[in-house]
């Protein structure tokens, strides 16, 4: 993912509401969100290049999401994926206590990453590049890719929009998340970020849905988890063409 936007028992009916775009080079080979084969408890789309996924839950109510932290001068060719992080944790059965030991011990073999994590008894936050681990307060929340609730302009308007909607609606619609996370505005030069990219990337990622000839939002993901424990869960899948998403939803009972 490279946009979480999420929260966190600040809404009546919903404990958690998540939103977020992944951005990714269109030719890189991408499996819609379905329940894995080898994995039937997870539901999540999947890297066919490393395997791994950027965002998913299980049917016992786990859930993780990652985004890469952009600082291009520090990457390193051969590190570990980072959606192994997400597979790992979904397909386990690990506390997140546990898990976020396991992070500790081996963060430094993957290129900086931030990964929410948790289960129905809340969520976690970890990043390799020096920010405290720590569960996540209630609240309402944003992440890019730089550290959790840096106010970068993508990141301000998206929780802006997404506090605006749950103070005004009962019963969010999913397509009102969708518009939000639908976003083509770009930031004005003097609030971009200085990431080590050029000023035209800088330029090219500052909206919330991104689009350009070969790199780009290439999916969308809604998650509702009502405080019965229903969990509703629609990805709208693209590759370059923004207007025909392909759209897939899942309904089911968290099972604790």
């Amino acid at each position: 993912m490279c946009l979480i936007l999420f929260a966190l028992d600040a809404h009546p009916r919903y404990r958690l509401v998540l939103a977020a775009n992944r951005d990714e080079f269109y030719a890189r080979p991408t499996a819609p969100a379905a329940f894995w084969d080898d994995a039937p408890q997870v539901l999540a789309g999947r890297d066919l290049t490393a395997g791994g996924t950027w965002c998913g839950v299980t049917r016992d109510g786990r859930i993780a999401a990652v985004t890469n932290y952009r600082d291009p001068g520090a990457h390193r060719v051969g590190a570990r994926s980072r959606g192994e992080l997400v597979a790992g944790f979904l397909g386990g059965d690990e506390a997140p206590s546990r898990w976020l030991e396991h992070l500790q011990r081996n963060g430094h073999d993957y290129n900086g990453f931030n990964l929410i994590f948790g289960d129905g008894n809340g969520l976690h936050y970890h990043s390799n590049r020096g920010a405290a681990a720590s569960p996540l307060s209630p609240g309402i929340h944003g992440l890019s890719n730089h550290l959790l609730d840096t106010p970068w302009p993508k990141v301000a308007r998206g929780r802006d929009a997404l506090a605006r909607l749950l103070a005004t609606a009962d019963e969010p619609a999913v397509d009102d998340l969708f518009a939000i996370l639908a976003n083509r505005t770009p930031a004005p030069d003097h609030l971009l970020p200085d990431t080590g990219v050029s000023l035209d990337w800088e330029r090219l990622l500052s909206p919330l849905f991104i689009t350009s000839p070969t790199y780009g939002t290439r999916s969308s993901t809604v998650i509702l988890v009502d405080r019965s424990g229903q969990c509703t869960f629609v990805e709208r899948s693209y590759n370059g063409a923004a207007d025909h998403p392909r759209t897939v939803e899942y309904r089911f009972e968290v099972i604790t």
